[in-house]
């Protein structure tokens, strides 16, 4: 009797724990979004609306826009460049054996401990001494450098032993590297893939060090929305904001929705 009631109290105090985590996490998210759609001229209480006026003026603001496009490509350049290089160096760190292998294996996982400040100065200092001007292209680069080492950490979790039997059957079979690799490699990881590639775009999306430090009139829309944020609360970062929310979740909901459509087949 004892113990199944101090089993119910435990079990109660782990689902409330978990509902305070989650509404620690998310209470703000919900914060931002009822606010989106304050029909006043300020993001805060009393509440007045609904009203999509703030959308609008977002979608009307050209600064918001671009910074949006520019944020998209860089995301995609960036990620899917880690995730290639990530996949390769994990792959010839899994499949082959050469004196050296543990420090380079270091020097690779190394960004992860470096502070983006850090790269984003590096990256300045290098640019400017070569005579490149700050641009886009520099951001690219240095979110590679920050979400390589990720990438590379998820695709060399996944690259086991059995994959390499397989490997070794289809080379026997007289398949190139390039054939294995594509044929038989990619697919088998492929939810890794996938996985870093989400994970590379989503910190890529979000990053504002490197993309400050890194960028002058072509910026990224957290520069623009820090930008903004400078003359105060303002009610069109909400709506910025909640778009991107839903930006972000609309990507999960297709990549778990591709994952089941993978695994069913």
């Amino acid at each position: 009797m004892m113990s199944g009631f101090t089993r119910n109290c435990g079990s109660a105090i782990a689902y409330g724990y978990m509902a305070l985590c989650y509404a620690f996490i998310f209470l703000p998210v919900a914060v931002l979004v009822l606010f989106s759609f304050q029909g006043g001229d300020l993001p805060v209480p009393p509440f007045n609306g609904p009203s999509l006026r703030w959308y609008a003026a977002a979608f009307a603001d050209s600064r918001l826009v671009d910074g949006f496009g520019n944020s998209l490509v860089v995301a995609l350049l960036s990620s899917a460049l880690s995730v290639v290089t990530g996949f390769l160096a994990a792959y010839g760190m899994a499949r082959h054996e050469f004196p050296g292998k543990p420090a380079l294996q270091a020097v690779i996982i190394l960004p992860l401990a470096v502070s983006y400040l850090l790269v984003g100065m590096g990256l300045l200092v290098a640019a400017s001494a070569s005579g490149f001007r700050p641009g886009l292209w520099i951001v690219v680069i240095g979110h590679v450098v920050i979400n390589m080492p990720l990438a590379f950490a998820i695709c060399h979790a996944q690259l086991g032993e059995h994959q390499r039997k397989i490997e070794l059957a289809a080379r026997d079979l007289g398949a190139s590297t390039i054939r294995v690799l594509l044929t038989i490699t990619v697919p088998i990881i492929a939810p890794a893939l996938i996985a870093a590639f989400c994970l590379c775009f989503t910190l890529s999306w979000d990053e504002f060090i490197i993309a400050f430090l890194n960028t002058r009139f072509d910026v990224t829309l957290p520069v623009v929305i820090w930008s903004l944020l400078r003359g105060g609360l303002n009610p069109v970062t909400n709506a910025a904001g909640s778009f991107i929310f839903l930006f972000s979740v609309v990507l999960i909901v297709a990549v778990e929705a591709l994952l089941l459509r993978k695994r069913r087949s």
